[in-house]
């Protein structure tokens, strides 16, 4: 689903022309979640929506090390400052804890996802292995600053979570007034709107971050984007607002589950 995802959102359609441009050519583009999977079945097997599935391991892997390693460190460092006889952190002071660890896991961990990007966006002649890629990446016009493109755009993306957290204390204030446990349907149903409002608010940025990390558009001829607002402008101008939401299903579908169990499995 995370290869599908980055296909269709990788994508460029041309409004003004009726054409659409990705790096591995017109013939590469999706009309759907369901099309994408199906045509990518259909021109690479099933392997092929497995692709850079080694790199999306390391960078989960990594990722929650580094983030739990960050977030024991931050908390650590609170609870001292703090004092032995400080209360426990509040809501708000938890949240901006776990930005501040996101945000030091991202500077360790953007590499692999700039280079698990690049894999899932080439067409099956042009995939190379993890190594192969990174060296592509750093052999760039950006060199080896390369593997942390988007990180400004990731940075900014730490607030995920927050919104999320927020959407579900304040669901849970509406939909279930007063009850403070709550069954593990409702909770999965509240972690899974909570996450979609979440995913909804910051897929412009999503899109972006795709953009800057994988190759530009032929439309660009080779030249990268310098910033996720440049990004943000080419589609807009390109495809219209729209276009920056694209491949909100299965990133939504992604969340809904990931989320709904977490907040379930929290509520027992």
């Amino acid at each position: 689903m995370a290869h599908v995802k980055t296909r269709l959102q990788v994508q460029v359609r041309d409004n003004n022309s009726n054409k659409t441009s990705t790096e591995a050519g017109d013939s590469q583009h999706y009309t759907s979640t369901w099309n994408a999977i199906s045509r990518i079945m259909a021109e690479e097997g099933i392997q092929g929506l497995y692709a850079g599935m080694n790199g999306s391991l390391v960078g989960v892997a990594s990722t929650n090390f580094a983030y739990f390693y960050w977030y024991t460190v931050a908390r650590t460092l609170y609870t001292k400052s703090a004092g032995p006889s400080a209360a426990a952190p509040s809501t708000a002071v938890e949240l901006s804890l776990g930005a501040a660890a996101g945000a030091l896991a991202q500077l360790f961990t953007i590499p692999v996802a700039v280079v698990t990007t690049r894999q899932q966006t080439a067409s099956k002649a042009d995939r190379k292995g993890l190594i192969a890629t990174a060296q592509e990446v750093i052999e760039g016009p950006d060199g080896v600053s390369g593997l942390w493109r988007g990180l400004k755009a990731s940075l900014v993306l730490v607030v995920n979570p927050a919104i999320t957290y927020g959407a579900y204390e304040r669901l849970k204030t509406i939909f279930f007034p007063g009850k403070t446990k709550l069954k593990p349907w409702e909770a999965f149903l509240l972690g899974a709107m909570s996450k979609a409002l979440a995913t909804i608010a910051t897929q412009p940025l999503i899109v972006a971050k795709v953009g800057l990390q994988s190759k530009p558009p032929p439309a660009r001829n080779g030249k990268p984007f310098g910033s996720f607002v440049e990004v943000m402008r080419f589609i807009i101008q390109h495809e219209g607002v729209r276009g920056l939401f694209k491949g909100m299903g299965p990133q939504i579908l992604k969340g809904l589950l990931v989320q709904g169990i977490l907040m379930m499995t929290k509520e027992k």
